[in-house]
């Protein structure tokens, strides 16, 4: 082979790996900029409630959906990524008459204002958590999916009564990870939630609810959050039938949550 087919060769090796090299770079910056609207679904309120808490937390207005109950006893949910919580208050009404019921509205869900990150959502927790303690001393904390990792984060920083996750993972950057395989997403992902890392704080009973054919959070995933509770304040239970997302449907469920209060 001649030295100017080489050299040719060698300018085309170079072309290319500039080419490639650059739009990895480029893909790894929209990963970056755009990140919060690959987790952050919005949703609107489709349910009215008989009553509507608004929390003002500096110049953001955060919605609750609430169904009132005199006495010491409520229940704090944290929905999905892509959840109207408002569509909890029938059934979570009937089967907790006797809890007063707090459904979270996170940052651009449901009328709420601002946008969504996790520490707004953190924050906005804990704001919630301390009003209803005013007036309930009992207060059973539950999250979903992408509500797990603010429910435990809470329960580590507050007297919850209770603690219940449904679909938990062991940290959102686990699932990231999976999900764009050789992109350097821990140093790219500013929302990690990592609810091991207050796993092993919880002293409250705790129920970890999985489904058995989860497509979105791996059965190992919730396994690894398990392994890092205090021996004998976690349970696990896994709904057989159910999906990450139908999990609701089944007859177990609101059984396994009202067992857990």
């Amino acid at each position: 082979m001649s030295f100017t087919k080489l050299s040719r060769m060698s300018r085309t090796l170079v072309f290319l790996f500039v080419f490639v090299a650059a739009l990895y770079l480029m893909l790894c910056a929209a990963l970056f900029v755009f990140q919060r609207a690959l987790i952050y679904y919005p949703q609107p309120r489709a349910i009215d409630a008989p009553e509507t808490l608004t929390l003002q937390v500096a110049d953001v207005q955060v919605l609750v959906t609430v169904r009132p109950h005199d006495g010491p006893k409520a229940l704090i949910y944290f929905g999905g990524n892509a959840e109207d919580v408002s569509r909890n208050l029938p059934g979570f009404s009937q089967a907790f008459a006797d809890h007063a019921i707090y459904l979270l509205h996170y940052r651009g869900f449901g009328g709420s204002s601002g946008s969504p990150s996790e520490e707004a959502i953190s924050r906005d927790a804990m704001t919630l958590f301390d009003k209803v303690y005013d007036t309930h001393p009992q207060i059973a904390v539950v999250g979903r999916s992408l509500g797990s990792g603010v429910a435990v984060r809470l329960a580590s920083q507050r007297p919850a009564s209770r603690l219940i996750l449904i679909t938990p993972y062991n940290s959102l950057e686990d699932l990231a990870a999976r999900q764009f395989r050789g992109f350097p997403v821990k140093w790219l992902l500013r929302d990690k939630f990592e609810s091991w890392k207050y796993a092993s704080h919880i002293t409250v009973p705790t129920l970890l609810m999985a489904a058995e054919h989860d497509e979105v959070v791996p059965r190992s995933s919730t396994e690894r959050l398990y392994a890092h509770f205090a021996k004998g304040v976690a349970l696990l239970q896994v709904i057989p039938g159910t999906g990450h997302n139908s999990i609701s449907e089944s007859p177990q469920y609101l059984k396994l949550l009202g067992a857990a209060l």
